[in-house]
């Protein structure tokens, strides 16, 4: 880039940018929302002036630059989650409980019509609201199952944003 800043560019050097931009966000420098800013202004370019000024926060690879020769890195396995004890708890009280408030309502309704005294109705509404309270609630796995679904939103986001930059890269060589 030791031309002027005014000078126009084209879709070579708009491509090789994405290209770079692509690189640092998979190295860490940058995230999503950065790329998608910097990849959306990167189209917008018109001159090198513009496109230097979104790389002078980083380093090489920037456009224009000669790539610099990096090793070939040993291909690493794939990083392992070490998966966090969990202890199996029986449903059986759960379940036991809730069928003594399942039958207390027809046995209370029973009850009702036989005596006419309709205040033991009162006793099957306490009891589902006593087992509620105390076998309802979170499950302990709701954590570790939100960080697993935002996890892979993420992975999602970016691949989306992987194949989108592909997509403008393939729209680029179909205009030389």
């Amino acid at each position: 880039m030791n031309e002027s800043p005014e000078m126009r560019i084209g879709d070579a050097e708009r491509e090789q940018a994405l290209a770079a931009l692509g690189e640092h966000m998979s190295a860490g420098r940058l995230t999503i929302d950065e790329y998608g800013e910097r990849s959306a202004k990167v189209t917008a370019a018109r001159t090198r002036g513009e496109l230097v000024e979104l790389f002078t926060d980083l380093p090489d690879p920037k456009p224009g630059a000669a790539p610099t020769p990096q090793p070939a890195a040993a291909p690493q396995p794939p990083a392992t989650v070490p998966e966090a004890k969990v202890e199996k708890r029986s449903n059986a009280p759960r379940i036991s409980m809730a069928a003594i408030a399942a039958a207390s309502w027809p046995a209370a309704i029973a009850i009702g019509l036989v005596t006419e005294k309709w205040q033991v109705m009162i006793i099957p509404v306490l009891l589902s609201w006593f087992i509620g309270s105390l076998f309802g609630g979170r499950h302990h796995g709701d954590d570790r199952d939100r960080g697993r679904r935002e996890r892979d939103r993420f992975r999602d986001e970016r691949h989306a944003l992987r194949d989108e930059m592909h997509r403008r890269r393939r729209e680029l060589r179909g205009r030389d």
